[in-house]
């Protein structure tokens, strides 16, 4: 790859607000990379939707990103990166990371009784991927999986920590507390908004696990293996896109980001 090569953006996408927690880390680990950030807010959320309709969505969020001359491709959405992670890596010539793998070996080292929950969407969860990555790489862990599919409604309206929202996490999560884990993958990037709510609903004895400092890891990795890393670009720049743009979003991402965005574009993706 060429020195022009490195200094291409890195592409991420999600279903909505929620990447923005990859977006963060990749910020704080690899601040000299420019990275283009694409929310599918008008169609969120995606783990409602059938495998088909999600592969849809992804491969044209793929189309718009790449259209920006982006070096590598981050899916940072669970659903996406249980469903449609393998068709994009088929379609596109340029590295593509999901957020599952790399959360699946997190959990993976993080237990101390092998006995790992999973929290998702409905569709990350009926795929069983957490499942089955984990127990590729250790069998003998046992993985219990619930889903909770108010938790994206809830972060993206802001709704990240009031009586409502803990009565819902309670509900859920009870099932996978009666298990015994001592590890809980927050199995899709929205989820990390309610980490402090989730985190008070099971108790400081089990670990959550946030896959998006692993992706970014992950991103560094490949990057440097494939040459592309950008070492010397002091002022990066970050560019937005929605397909829906709404106050909540501006707001919940200039809290959780800890800098307030001022290049929000809107994009109709079926135009794209």
């Amino acid at each position: 790859m060429t020195q022009n090569n490195k200094t291409l953006p890195i592409g991420i996408f999600d279903s909505g607000i929620g990447g923005l927690t990859v977006v963060k880390e990749v910020i704080r680990q690899l601040p000299n990379e420019d990275i283009v950030y694409l929310g599918d807010t008008a169609r969120v959320p995606y783990g409602t939707k059938s495998s088909k309709t999600v592969i849809s969505y992804s491969q044209s969020n793929a189309q718009f990103l790449t259209s920006k001359g982006i070096k590598l491709l981050v899916i940072a959405c669970n659903t996406a990166s249980a469903v449609a992670l393998q068709s994009l890596r088929w379609d596109l010539d340029i590295p593509v990371i999901g957020v599952l793998e790399p959360g699946a070996r997190e959990a993976v080292s993080s237990t101390r009784n092998k006995i790992v929950g999973v929290i998702g969407t409905p569709s990350t969860i009926k795929s069983e991927a957490y499942k089955k990555a984990i127990e590729n790489i250790d069998p003998d862990i046992k993985v219990y999986s619930t889903k909770c599919p108010l938790f994206v409604p809830l972060a993206e309206e802001g709704w990240l920590d009031d009586s409502i929202s803990e009565q819902i996490a309670n509900r859920y999560l009870q099932s996978v507390i009666r298990e015994g884990i001592d590890t809980l993958i927050l199995g899709c990037t929205h989820y990390p908004l309610l980490k402090n709510l989730i985190q008070k609903v099971v108790g400081n004895n089990i670990n959550l696990v946030d896959s998006a400092q692993q992706v970014a890891l992950e991103i560094e990795r490949t990057l440097s293996e494939s040459n592309l890393e950008n070492q010397s670009n002091p002022n990066s720049k970050k560019e937005f896109y929605l397909t829906d743009i709404s106050d909540s979003f501006i707001s919940i991402a200039a809290n959780f980001l800890g800098e307030e965005i001022n290049h929000i574009q809107h994009i109709d993706i079926s135009k794209s």
